[in-house]
């Protein structure tokens, strides 16, 4: 038996279910797409995750090349700290 419903009118449906029985729902429909489906990558998916990586590296690398212009040691919390309360004192020195 096929009943015709439309997304909206689903979606109206499960709008009137406590959210409870909404999370069971969303549970139950996870589970059955894990365990049945397998949707392959397509190419543009590919194509994305590929560039994504390769943004990555690059921007990895000038990380690495601005690292090694500077020399010592340092102490990125402290850093911040200092820079936290730099700010702290002009917000309220100016009020």
């Amino acid at each position: 038996m096929s009943i015709n419903i439309t997304f909206n009118q689903l979606n109206q449906q499960v709008a009137l279910l406590p959210p409870t029985e909404q999370l069971k729902l969303v549970a139950h429909i996870c589970e059955r797409l894990t365990d049945h489906t397998f949707i392959p990558a397509t190419p543009a998916v590919k194509d994305a995750a590929a560039l994504r990586q390769k943004q990555a590296k690059e921007l990895l690398a000038l990380c690495d090349a601005a690292a090694e212009m500077w020399e010592g040691e340092f102490d990125s919390a402290e850093d911040i700290r200092r820079m936290r309360e730099e700010r702290d004192e002009r917000v309220w020195a100016s009020k």
